[in-house]
């Protein structure tokens, strides 16, 4: 497990030069969010997580086939990593980010173009959601009253002098 590298994989470089190429700007591992996400997306308050598919357990994908040696090892391990995924992924949520994974089995180059796409179509759509014009209503106003309500006041709003 040594030789596993946590960044510059061959997936997230697919990624980063899609995002790149398309005129999207990032930060990579930022330390001060939870997780240090894979691609951060300031202007769009958005985090990519490019996640391998094995060592996430991604259901239902060929790719994610449960080790027969040392079996108990690696349901804990897999387990936690989904955990932990999730829970970084509340707090993301808790803090206003919003939140996409992308699978490695999503990047291979029968379905890449389809799915960078859709990521590049959502970042567009999640910026334009934050940036639409707010309709901002005035709220009522009552009369400011200059002076105290016992009647020692130099300034009567009703009577000027």
């Amino acid at each position: 497990m040594a030789a596993v590298r946590s960044k510059d994989t061959k997936p997230e470089i697919i990624v980063r030069k899609y995002l790149w190429g398309h005129g999207f700007r990032y930060r990579l591992n930022h330390p001060r969010l939870p997780g240090k996400p894979d691609i951060v997306l300031t202007k769009y308050r958005t985090c990519v997580f490019v996640n391998g598919c094995f060592w996430h357990g991604h259901e239902g994908c060929r790719f994610f086939v449960m080790p027969k040696s040392n079996s108990e090892f690696w349901v804990r391990k897999i387990a936690r990593n989904r955990e932990r995924d999730s829970e970084v992924q509340q707090k993301l949520s808790d803090m206003g980010w919003h939140s996409i994974t992308l699978w490695e089995c999503q990047l291979k180059p029968a379905k890449r173009e389809k799915y960078l796409e859709s990521l590049a179509h959502t970042l567009y759509r999640i910026f334009l959601e934050d940036h639409k014009p707010r309709k901002y209503v005035m709220p009522e106003e009552t009369p400011a009253m200059a002076a105290e309500e016992n009647g020692n006041s130099f300034l009567n709003v009703d009577n000027p002098l």
